[in-house]
């Protein structure tokens, strides 16, 4: 079966600094692959890349089995990729419900588009704040208004950066269980995380960056069993 998301020997960086080396890649369809690697490594900037907002200098990205390197970053969401960014991005003076209603896209074909209603089975704490805005939540508030807002736009791949930084630990475990219940609904999910034990509780799959390079590439379990492999890579 071809993967949902496909990346080949990806390229990239920020003026004449490289980042990202032959970077490669996939994300299988209904599935959760994990980016890791110490600060700096390139996880971010793997993500930026799929989605344009780095341009690639060189390399291939496919989603759906189309090649989507070379288009604007608009254009690839509107193919079906959402992104939550570390920072959240939601809008401060909105309500919860407004934040929503600005992600809100339909997609032909989705079988069951989510809604407020949806998401706030998902994210329960929302559902008790929906007129509050988002300039009076807490950070992990913001955390998954922004993961419910990019949902509202139905994507079939959903990439998160660091999706666990600076949340308190009970969020955390909440997160755990919205991710979980989400690759149970057939969602496929891309993150970048240093949070090892984040990403074991989550992902099917990992990839281990460092210095821009993909120094490891295989199941999330083997990571967990190879000491010196988190040792060497992650610094644990």
């Amino acid at each position: 079966m071809m993967p949902l998301l496909e990346v080949d020997r990806l390229c990239s960086g920020y003026g004449r600094a490289q980042i990202l080396f032959d970077v490669s890649l996939n994300v299988e369809e209904g599935r959760v692959a994990v980016l890791l690697g110490r600060n700096g490594a390139g996880k971010s900037t793997t993500i930026e890349s799929i989605l344009a907002l780095v341009p690639p200098w060189s390399g291939t990205v496919t989603f759906r089995g189309r090649p989507i390197t070379g288009l604007p970053t608009h254009e690839i969401v509107r193919l079906g990729i959402g992104f939550v960014p570390e920072d959240r991005r939601i809008f401060a003076d909105l309500t919860v419900m407004e934040n929503l209603e600005v992600g809100r896209r339909a997609r032909s074909g989705t079988t069951r588009p989510w809604t407020p209603e949806r998401l706030f089975e998902l994210f329960p704490n929302l559902a008790e704040m929906r007129r509050r805005r988002g300039d009076e939540m807490s950070g992990g508030e913001q955390q998954m208004l922004s993961i419910a807002r990019t949902l509202m736009g139905n994507p079939g791949l959903l990439l998160l950066d660091e999706p666990s930084e600076g949340l308190a630990p009970v969020i955390v475990q909440a997160m755990i269980r919205s991710i979980r219940r989400l690759k149970k609904d057939g969602l496929s999910i891309l993150l970048s995380e240093q949070n090892v034990r984040f990403a074991e509780a989550v992902a099917d799959r990992a990839f281990v960056l460092e210095q821009g390079h993909v120094r490891f590439a295989g199941s999330m379990a083997e990571v967990a069993d190879d000491p010196a492999l988190r040792k060497a890579h992650l610094g644990i």
